[in-house]
């Protein structure tokens, strides 16, 4: 089934659900951003140090490992999340996010991204939160498909559809779906400017089957 079909249909299937996967994710992710794996990016870019953390609690939460293992790495992620700017929750974003810089990055938890996003500050991405039903979210969160770019400043809100391989303008403000692939979006309220997807804007870390 592709991403955009499973999003719609409310599955989560990119869950990280054992330690093969979660090194899997941290290596596509790091390669999305254009960054390796060693210490010197571990010390030198908190970014990608937020992204493996991240990872790491999702792991933990995931696979049901003890609380006390796991509050560790999320008072560390919690904490890094405030210094850089970032309101996220588990298990958003599919393999291979690259998120551009540090500064405000608003994501509601509710929110399912597909594999190889690249998104960069400024963006609010709105959905339902804790105000539903559990099991009920992909109804009134965002769903977005792989390899979408998502420019600074760009605002989506609602249970809205975004198909694979588009891009979001900067600023944009999508309030409808928008479920085709390839399609580049721009404006207030955000419109079809073109067509063709979003070609070399983003770094497919995970790669697509």
């Amino acid at each position: 089934m592709a991403l955009a079909g499973a999003l719609s249909a409310g599955r989560e299937w990119w869950l990280i659900s054992n330690w093969t996967e979660l090194k899997a994710y941290i290596r596509a992710d790091l390669a999305s951003m254009g960054v390796r794996a060693g210490l010197k990016t571990w010390f030198l870019d908190p970014v990608a140090r937020l992204i493996i953390l991240m990872r790491c609690n999702e792991y933990l939460l995931n696979t049901g490992k003890p609380r006390l293992l796991r509050l560790p790495v999320l008072f560390w992620f919690r904490r890094l999340s405030v210094r850089l700017g970032f309101s996220l929750g588990p298990n958003i974003f599919g393999p291979g996010v690259a998120i551009v810089h540090h500064g405000l990055l608003v994501i509601d938890p509710t929110t399912r991204i597909g594999r190889n996003c690249r998104i960069h500050m400024g963006a609010h991405i709105g959905g339902a939160a804790q105000f539903c039903e559990p099991g009920e979210e992909h109804k009134f969160s965002p769903r977005i498909g792989d390899n979408v770019y998502i420019g600074p400043g760009a605002k989506i809100y609602g249970p809205v559809r975004i198909g694979d391989n588009c891009t979001i303008g900067a600023n944009a403000v999508v309030t409808r779906s928008f479920p085709e692939a390839g399609l580049t979006l721009a404006g207030v309220p955000a419109k079809i400017i073109a067509q063709g997807g979003t070609g070399e804007r983003v770094l497919k870390g995970a790669s697509i089957s």
